[in-house]
């Protein structure tokens, strides 16, 4: 009886030594254990938190800063809200662990910026809150750590410019889908875009027909430049952007060894896409052993021999190829981008010659020259091997057996000054 009073009270001390001050915590045992505080006076994040929680809560509080490791111990949190609160900064390693973290809100903070790469600790996160904060700018390697999220939410953020990249990330072509796209919910309004492609492709594009991106509000402002008053985008707009497409001159191209190959394509969009050559990989069909002593770090970015605009929304570009070599083969990729997207085409680039000199077999080319020789004409009469060997054998019987060597040696060893290259 004593030992279970003793283990009682051992267990009412862990669960108030758990459970933080200015904080409420749920017993966990009928429901998922969730941790709540909201006192106005807190300026530190709380330490001791229930290594089971689940839900954790800290809302309207004085805390201004994420520190490293915040929520190492709670490997089981799945949802977490660090909402309306006083947060200016959050540590890059601040969601080490949280690796079953389904919910992140960070919305009603003073957050100028957010660290994207921290999402790499989170890898089932699905839903991401900044509205309401005062982030300037999205950038573009954004794009690597937001697969997964499904619902994220910009609004009301001091957003200017959405980067291409994010275009490509929630609107992919078709051609570059290995599964189907998961429908994303976003939040952008109240922010001061400007009337650019990026905004107004996103708009277009979410208003099609089975669209993978449902936004919160479709009525979003732009204006000119910074500092103007928005404007709405209307469809007159909208039309002016459009994503680039590319038409290369040719898909496969076989040329010979040392030859000049020019490569062409050609590429249509508004604004005018930009064109850039790129060689992704080498020609595995051919020549292997050249290939080995001529290795190139690839993927490779190439000078463009000329490229031109003839017109608003067309541009050309070539590049030359002088001299083929075996390292020349391979896939190239003619990529052309503007700020409504980017799209490429392959070109592949066989060279073909000699593969191999090879010596013919002595007794092959013997015979090739005496067919040769003797065409279109009487044979001559060459007395047989074993009359040859008799006359010598009698002429060499009284000699040293080493003179009869030496005198031998020159008919055995004459070398065959016959070679072809086979092509």
């Amino acid at each position: 009886m004593f030992l279970l009073v003793l283990l009682h009270i051992l267990q009412s001390a862990v669960m108030t030594r758990s459970c933080p001050a200015l904080c409420v915590c749920s017993s966990g045992l009928t429901e998922p254990r969730s941790v709540q505080c909201s006192d106005s006076g807190m300026s530190a994040l709380p330490v001791n938190l229930p290594a089971d929680s689940v839900k954790l809560r800290l809302e309207k509080t004085s805390i201004s800063r994420v520190p490293r490791a915040a929520f190492y111990n709670l490997s089981e949190l799945r949802f977490l809200w660090l909402t309306y609160n006083s947060i200016t900064s959050v540590h890059p390693s601040s969601f080490v662990n949280l690796k079953a973290l389904r919910e992140l809100r960070l919305d009603g903070n003073l957050l100028t910026a957010f660290p994207w790469e921290g999402l790499r600790d989170m890898p089932r996160l699905q839903t991401l809150g900044l509205h309401n904060n005062r982030l300037s700018s999205l950038p573009a390697h954004a794009a690597l750590f937001l697969p997964n999220i499904t619902y994220l939410d910009l609004s009301s953020n001091r957003l200017t410019i959405l980067p291409a990249e994010l275009l490509d990330l929630w609107f992919p072509l078709p051609e570059l889908q290995e599964a189907p796209v998961q429908r994303k919910i976003l939040g952008l309004h109240d922010n001061p875009w400007l009337c650019d492609c990026q905004i107004s492709m996103l708009t277009s594009l979410s208003m099609s027909l089975g669209s993978p991106v449902v936004l919160m509000d479709q009525l979003l402002m732009c204006s000119r430049s910074v500092g103007q008053s928005g404007l709405m985008l209307t469809q007159a707009e909208l039309s002016r952007c459009m994503r680039p497409s590319v038409q290369p001159a040719a898909t496969r191209v076989s040329s010979p060894l040392g030859s000049n190959v020019i490569l062409r394509c050609d590429a249509s969009g508004y604004p005018t896409p930009t064109l850039t050559w790129i060689k992704t990989s080498a020609y595995p069909g051919c020549c292997k052993q050249d290939l080995l002593q001529n290795t190139e770090q690839l993927p490779k970015i190439l000078e463009s021999f000329m490229q031109e605009s003839p017109r608003v929304g067309v541009r050309w570009s070539i590049i030359s190829l002088n001299g083929l070599s075996y390292k020349d083969a391979g896939e190239y990729r003619c990529q052309a981008r503007n700020m409504a997207g980017i799209s490429e085409a392959p070109i592949k680039l066989k060279v073909m010659g000699i593969t191999r000199l090879s010596r013919v077999p002595k007794k092959k080319t013997q015979k090739m020259l005496s067919k040769s020789s003797t065409k279109g004409r009487k044979p001559l009469r060459t007395p047989s091997t074993s009359s040859v060997k008799g006359k010598e054998s009698q002429k060499t019987t009284n000699a040293p057996s080493s003179l009869q060597n030496d005198s031998l040696k020159p008919y055995k060893q004459r070398p065959s000054n016959n070679s072809t290259n086979v092509l």
